[in-house]
């Protein structure tokens, strides 16, 4: 039954109350006075004026689940790309009007205070904003839920480009301070590590202990989560990592001051780093304690706060429901059976019931090489009680498996949980599906081909388990908030702001696609944007913009099967075209890549060398730069992806067929009407659906075609190469070293994957189809009333993709959650 909606005790809702709270928290909170206040001064006064009122809220929203005793929703995940969280809270908040009267008061811009503070260093890409957005979401609509992540010290790492290449300098997010984040240490837990497992004498013969164990503290850092205009406010518990003893006063007095702050530093550089390369050992075991720890203070966190209402656990999964957001938090299900049975006395079956029903897996790759594996000795080395539980796990599992397929062996060595060589790794996505009720993909056609290829003996073991959630994003931060222009013009098309909370009501402005008032109110805002972004480019890389030409964007993590790479083969294509031809023209572009290579991956780094190599050579000759430049923005976060999806006119979703599993970028896009290149891969296919196929510009070889090449064995890139002189062309000016005369064979290991390396990423045999879209692509875009009927027709039909929706699905079809709404 749904529930009454917290109704918070709000302060007066005026400028003067508001800005009074500036003032005071100027003076209060950071002993500073208007004369030597510096800009980030007052930012961070304001900001705690704006969070004040998210304060009595937040603590009625919690006061209310406890009386409700409601069904808490726990989400998992190791990124939560968050962004910048003042404009975002105050949109939800509905005070904009106050903030402006204040920035006003302190002789502020508001537009200057939206860009201050900093991007927190929570995730790296589509994963961490799609936590964000779902988090967003269930504030909005009102569900009880907490997110849990790690307060990464320093993020991934900030991109700088030095000489065309990617370099990696830390990210101290958290230099200057978070307004956002309130210490909660006396929530701390211990984490425990290493030692050994023995049996007790005089105990029953499954009853063990872990002893002799190396011990982490983690502090919970708390970040309010606002729903839009509801009085909703959930929460993300961020852990921080510390050492239960900071110092060694003895080794520091006997002159050793290293080892006096060793086991400090040890500790916390546990959450120092998101994703730390794992290349060698110490990474890899670093990232392993990182999962273990974040999971480990997570679970206890749960069981502590429903042991509060509780006395037995008959009712954990009926008040409990646990999303593991990709594998990274499968250690979950380990966690929770170790607790439940050492810790709580529950008996295996008892233990084993409840973290099935409580944990879902949600699953975001269809590369097996993307399935988390780690070793057996790393368990061994760490998580000895662990790895018995996984034994014990993987037996009883296996021989459900001989069962249900009558001993069928190659089934069985296939799906077990342990694989056996060459080394001994615990598959852990595996893990994640056993050790839970549902496991969903995140569109149709990547859930689809999960369970036909990547986890078919799965499905086949349990077929109800399996299902879809197709990824959305949150109106909010991605229309309302970096394009609020679109905005005020969708309220008044539409008469009201509820399209805000309910986005399939944009799809009443498809009757104005041919209306020209309207297109040319599109028009305009979509320039204003590219304006704005065209100041970005020329500020930072001080490269001039045609501000008119199309804007052709590709942005994401840099990735071999996002392909990166062919889009820049494209371009040297292009630009070999308007050198050798004269007459050749086309409408000027201004192609824009934006996106961070893992440390460790050559590949991907080499790719955004080739970029910015081209980018030097076609920016800086006069005989083509009039009609294509091509620029890589540096550091890309959320902030500056605020100012690229507005301003795109061609939206880049280029990835190899069946491996891109939704993607959540393609979505942005197209609600700011932006045209769509791209394969019909991920949620591209839904959204062709939807839009209509011919509304964008599809192009290469379908997922099956993919598949069925691979199976036969039966794709030569060689073939593409000697049959195309154009792509033998390009190939050649490149890996003659023509973009790099300084170094002539920089760029072989491209061409030589491409060529000799099987080109396992089709790129060859999707350029010929690539160039055609897009060439069609740049004619049509100077058909400027078909151009934008067809924008209208994207946006119109992004309804679906709301994260709303996506959250309503796991509500009702895997958590069995329901909402605080009004009586």
């Amino acid at each position: 039954m749904a529930k009454k909606k917290p109704v918070a005790k709000k302060s007066p809702a005026n400028p003067e109350t508001f800005l009074k709270a500036c003032q005071r928290h100027l003076k209060y909170s950071l002993v500073k006075t208007m004369d030597d206040a510096t800009s980030h001064d007052e930012y961070y006064a304001v900001a705690l004026a704006v969070r004040d009122r998210v304060i009595d809220r937040w603590m009625e929203t919690s006061r209310h689940w406890e009386e409700e005793k409601v069904k808490l929703v726990y989400y998992l995940s190791l990124e939560f790309l968050m962004g910048k969280l003042l404009e975002n809270n105050v949109i939800n908040l509905d005070i904009e009007d106050d903030v402006i009267a204040a920035c006003k008061a302190f002789n502020l811009e508001y537009d200057d205070l939206r860009e201050a503070g900093e991007d927190a260093g929570l995730g790296n890409g589509g994963l961490g904003r799609l936590a964000a957005c779902f988090l967003d979401s269930l504030a909005t609509l009102g569900y009880p839920a907490m997110g849990y992540g790690i307060r990464y010290e320093f993020g991934i790492f900030r991109q700088e480009i030095v000489d065309g290449a990617q370099h990696e300098e830390p990210d101290y997010w958290l230099a200057k301070g978070n307004p956002w984040e309130i210490p909660n240490p006396n929530l701390q837990v211990t984490v425990r590590l290493g030692g050994e497992v023995v049996r007790p004498k005089g105990q029953r013969s499954d009853r063990l202990e872990w002893v002799d164990t190396d011990e982490i503290l983690a502090v919970p850092y708390d970040v309010p989560i606002v729903g839009y205009r509801n009085d909703c406010v959930n929460c993300l518990r961020l852990w921080s990592a510390r050492a239960t003893h900071d110092f060694n006063l003895q080794e520091f007095n006997d002159g050793d001051y290293f080892a006096a702050v060793q086991t400090k530093n040890q500790a916390e550089k546990i959450s120092k780093v998101l994703y730390p390369n794992d290349n060698n050992y110490e990474g890899k075991a670093l990232r392993f304690k990182q999962q273990y720890f974040f999971v480990s203070a997570s679970v206890q966190d749960i069981i502590r706060r429903y042991k509060h209402n509780h006395d037995n656990f008959d009712n954990f999964p009926d008040r409990v429901a646990i999303q593991l957001n990709d594998t990274h938090p499968a250690l979950t299900v380990l966690e929770l059976m170790y607790r439940l049975m050492d810790l709580e006395n529950l008996s295996w079956e008892e233990a084993w019931h409840i973290t099935q029903q409580t944990c879902a897996y949600t699953n975001h790759t269809l590369l097996p090489e993307a399935l988390e594996k780690w070793s057996v000795s790393l368990f061994e080395t760490f998580l000895p009680r662990h790895l018995i539980i996984l034994y014990e796990i993987n037996r009883l599992f296996l021989r459900d498996v001989s069962l249900k397929f009558s001993g069928d062996q190659d089934r069985i060595i296939r799906m077990s949980l342990i694989q056996e060589s060459p080394e001994r790794m615990v598959r852990m996505a595996y893990l994640a599906i056993v050790g839970s009720h549902s496991i969903n993909g995140v569109a149709e056609l990547h859930s689809e081909l999960l369970q036909k290829h990547l986890l078919r003996d799965f499905a086949q073991l349990y077929p109800e388990r399996f299902n879809n959630k197709t990824n959305g994003v949150t109106p909010r931060r991605w229309i309302k908030q970096c394009n609020p222009q679109l905005a005020e013009l969708f309220t008044e098309k539409l008469g009201n702001s509820d399209w805000v909370t309910d986005l399939k009501q944009v799809k009443a402005i498809e009757k104005l696609s041919k209306d020209k008032k309207f297109q040319k109110r599109l028009q305009a805002i979509k320039q204003h944007n590219k304006n704005l972004l065209a100041d970005i480019i020329e500020n930072t890389l001080h490269v001039p913009i045609d501000r008119e030409s199309m804007f052709d964007v590709h942005i994401k993590r840099i990735h071999e099967y996002k392909r990166q790479l062919m889009n820049i083969l494209h371009v040297v294509m292009l630009y070999r075209r308007l050198k050798l031809n004269r007459d050749y023209t086309i409408n000027p572009m201004t192609v824009i890549f934006g996106g961070k290579a893992a440390p460790g991956y050559f590949m991907a780094k080499l790719v955004i060398k080739l970029i910015n190599s081209v980018a030097d050579f076609v920016n800086n000759d006069p005989e083509t730069c009039s009609q294509l430049k091509v620029v890589f923005l540096p550091n890309y976060r959320i902030s500056l992806a605020e100012r690229l999806f507005p301003a795109t006119d061609l939206s880049e979703q280029i990835s190899t067929a069946g491996m891109e599993a939704s993607g959540t970028g393609n979505m942005k896009f197209a609600m700011n009407g932006a045209l769509t290149i791209g394969t019909m891969d991920g949620a591209n296919v839904e959204m062709a659906e939807d839009i209509g196929e011919e509304n964008m510009f599809i192009f290469g070889l379908r997922a099956q075609e993919v598949e069925e090449l691979k199976e036969s064995n039966g794709y030569s890139p060689w073939d593409y190469y000697n049959e195309n002189p154009e792509i033998q062309d390009t190939l050649d000016l490149i890996g003659s070293g023509f973009f790099s005369p300084e170094n002539k064979d920089l760029f072989e290991p491209i061409i030589y994957n491409l060529t000799s390396g099987g080109d396992p990423y089709f790129v060859l045999a999707d350029l010929a189809s690539y160039d055609k879209a897009r060439m069609e692509a740049n004619a049509l875009y100077a058909k400027k009333d078909e151009w934008w009927r067809r924008a209208v027709l994207n946006i119109a039909n992004m309804g679906k993709f709301s994260s709303d929706r996506t959250i309503e699905e796991y509500a009702k079809g895997i958590w069995n959650a329901e909402p605080i709404t009004e009586d």
